[in-house]
C-alpha cells in the first residue's frame, strides 16, 4: 500500500492512479444542473457580498492565503446560512482512507460535513491556493484528491469541490470516474453572485443526499 498527501498530486497523476478521466463538456449535466438550481438572492445578502466584495476589490491582489480565507472565503459561504443542526462548515480538518491501492490523506481547507462539533461524513470539499508556500501539487489536483478520500467515507455519491486561485473561483463535480470542473468566476465582479447562488445550491443538494 503506497501513501500519499494531497499536496502530491494534480490531475495527470490522478486520472494515472485511479483511473479517472476529465470531461470538458459545458453542459455535463450534475455540473450544469448544480449551476442552474433555483434560488434566490435576497436583498440582505446582496448588501453582504457587496460589503465584502469592496475590500476584495481594493486590496484582495496583495492579501495572502489567511487574509484571503478570513476576510473573504469564510464569510461568503457563511453567508449561504451553510451551518445548521444536520450539516456544518469546517476548516483545517484532516482527511484520509484508502483509495485503490493508496493510503490518502492531508489537511482540507474547508470541508461541509454531517456534525456540529467535528466533521462525520463529507460531502464537499474546499481547497484555496497558497502562495506562501510550496505547493508540490496543483490546486485542482489537491481537491480532487481530498473528494477522493471523501467519497470513500460517503458511500460513493457523487462529490462536490472548489479550488479558489487568487480572486477566481472554480468549482468541481466527481462522479464515478469522470470529473468536471466549472468555468473560472471571477470574485470581484458581478460573477459573485452566481458564485453564491452556487454555494446555496450546493446546501439544497447535500440536504437532498442526507
Amino acid at each position: 500500500m503506497k501513501t500519499a498527501t494531497f499536496k502530491e498530486w494534480d490531475l495527470d497523476k490522478l486520472d494515472e492512479a485511479f483511473g479517472l478521466s476529465q470531461v470538458f463538456d459545458v453542459d455535463y449535466p450534475l455540473l450544469k444542473s448544480w449551476q442552474q438550481t433555483e434560488v434566490k438572492i435576497s436583498e440582505f445578502e446582496t448588501q453582504i457580498l457587496l460589503d465584502l466584495q469592496q475590500p476584495l476589490i481594493w486590496g484582495g491582489k496583495s492579501w495572502n492565503e489567511f487574509e484571503l480565507e478570513n476576510k473573504f472565503i469564510s464569510p461568503v459561504i457563511m453567508a449561504a446560512k451553510m451551518d445548521d443542526k444536520q450539516i456544518a462548515y469546517f476548516l483545517e480538518r484532516t482527511l484520509s482512507a484508502i483509495v485503490g491501492n493508496y493510503t490518502l490523506s492531508g489537511i482540507v481547507d474547508g470541508m461541509i460535513a454531517t456534525g456540529i462539533r467535528n466533521p462525520h461524513t463529507p460531502y464537499f470539499c474546499i481547497h484555496e491556493y497558497k502562495r506562501s508556500i510550496e505547493n508540490q501539487g496543483t490546486p485542482d489536483g489537491q481537491v480532487l484528491a481530498a473528494m477522493l478520500v471523501a467519497r470513500e467515507k460517503n458511500n460513493h455519491h457523487t462529490m462536490y469541490g472548489l479550488y479558489v486561485v487568487g480572486l477566481t473561483w472554480n468549482f468541481i463535480v466527481l462522479h464515478d470516474n469522470e470529473y468536471c470542473i466549472s468555468k473560472d468566476y471571477k470574485s470581484d465582479d458581478e460573477e459573485i453572485f452566481a458564485i453564491f447562488k452556487m454555494l446555496k445550491a450546493l446546501k439544497q443538494i447535500i440536504k437532498q443526499q442526507l
